[in-house]
């Protein structure tokens, strides 16, 4: 390491261009080490941050384009021949040759934050001999959002950068499986949307698959399930941590990059967004969203009853949440004192569950798919600015923040499934009765 910094004090663009380049070649080098190092010479103002940014770009993409073509020289062939010898064998290549046909485009994106993933892709991506095109798009793309990213971070964290430098990679690994989870979910579904239909109707019962309505309340009820299963397993991980104090490295990272980025002239602006889950926007939310079910809603008794039952419940749960978890580990008094309950965040638990909640309805009952995108992209940003603002006055701690997105996500969807089950059986009754006359 002490060579690879003596080296970058020297060459520092140099540098950068060929250890990212062979690195991507599948050289064994520490590519993030040296981007986050030549980030802090950037904040030391030895290197320029864009030409920084360029020669590492780059690099990574001459990398990226000398593994694809001889990948693409070798081809099927040479696998097929000599590929038992490192467990890749016909039938294995011919799996990942269709997966990275169909799919492995899109994961060229996330693919260099994914240790030993990145060094394979390009190969892998000549032996299938997709469009090099296709592929240089994504390649190319993917290469400067990992290199912009390490260098920038080095150089906002400054002489920090070393203390945080395992703890930055390890969440951007956690962050890119994510990704890849919801691509590869996303490629199943639309891939094998008919076998999943069909399993639905099997699972559902099939007595009812001629009404087309009672169909596609099926499939979204099944989504919602699936969504609020995945909260479910991610709040179970966050328990276990919360109880065995594993979230230190994750808020220590958080709450010193967001001073770094925002400053004392954002203060306003904070102050502006933590109105954004003040009880002064809540409860005029909770009355539009009342206004909207009685005259647009379809179900208005039922809508109306979980508006009800996810304002007040939800208020209930939370508190008894931040209750329990208060006896059990109280390890936030030196932060939080003025505030007893902090795990999760009551600001973001409560405001993922009312604004989630009018959202769903307001994309349910709309048919324009951009307003749809709209309305979830605007709430999506009020969520993250309510719980940046939290962290940035040092309120509640990151843990704190997320864990409150995370729970409210399990109560809303929750609520959403039974909503959605009464509204199929009221469905399903009047279907029924319509047969039976």
């Amino acid at each position: 390491m002490q060579f690879l910094i003596n080296l970058m004090e020297q060459h520092g663009y140099v540098v950068l261009f060929f250890s990212l380049m062979l690195e991507l070649i599948a050289l064994p080098l520490p590519g993030e080490f040296i981007m986050g190092y030549a980030g802090h010479l950037i904040f030391q103002g030895r290197l320029d941050w864009i030409i920084s940014i360029i020669a590492a770009g780059v690099g990574g993409s001459v990398g990226m384009t000398i593994s694809y073509w001889i990948g693409y020289k070798l081809g099927p062939a040479f696998f097929h021949k000599y590929g038992h010898r490192i467990h890749m064998g016909p039938d294995r290549l011919d799996k990942i040759s269709f997966w990275f046909e169909k799919f492995g485009n899109k994961l060229l994106l996330i693919s260099c934050f994914i240790p030993g993933v990145r060094h394979i892709t390009g190969y892998f991506s000549g032996v299938t001999q997709i469009s090099f095109r296709l592929y240089a798009v994504y390649a190319f793309i993917g290469a400067f959002l990992w290199t912009g990213i390490f260098i920038s971070l080095g150089n906002i964290l400054g002489p920090q950068w070393h203390q945080f430098d395992n703890t930055i990679k390890r969440y951007f690994l956690i962050g890119s499986i994510i990704v890849a989870i919801i691509f590869a979910i996303f490629y199943v579904y639309r891939n094998y949307k008919k076998q999943i239909k069909e399993f639905i109707l099997a699972f559902l019962g099939r007595g009812v698959q001629r009404f087309r309505s009672l169909r596609r309340l099926r499939i979204l009820i099944v989504g919602i399930v699936v969504l609020f299963l995945g909260f479910v397993v991610i709040m179970g991980g966050l328990t276990q941590d919360y109880l065995n104090n594993e979230f230190k490295p994750f808020d220590t990272l958080v709450l010193t990059l967001i001073p770094l980025l925002f400053n004392e002239q954002w203060a306003p602006w904070m102050n502006t967004f933590s109105l954004l889950a003040s009880p002064r926007v809540l409860l005029p939310l909770i009355i539009l969203t009342f206004l909207w079910i009685m005259f647009r809603g379809k179900d208005r008794v039922i809508e109306v009853s979980f508006l009800l039952i996810v304002s007040v419940g939800g208020e209930a749960f939370e508190e008894g949440i931040r209750r329990i978890f208060y006896r059990l580990h109280p390890v936030h008094a030196e932060l939080t004192k003025n505030i007893l309950y902090p795990f999760p965040s009551e600001q973001t638990l409560t405001a993922f569950i009312l604004y989630g909640f009018s959202a769903f309805l307001l994309v349910r009952h709309l048919k324009m798919a951009w307003l749809q995108t709209f309305t979830f992209i605007i709430v999506s940003l009020i969520l993250v600015l309510v719980g940046l603002s939290r962290i940035y006055f040092k309120i509640q701690y990151p843990s704190d923040v997320v864990s409150g997105y995370i729970f409210g996500g399990v109560w809303l969807s929750l609520n959403i499934l039974v909503m959605e089950l009464f509204r199929f059986s009221k469905l399903l009754k009047k279907k029924t009765r319509l047969i039976n006359f």
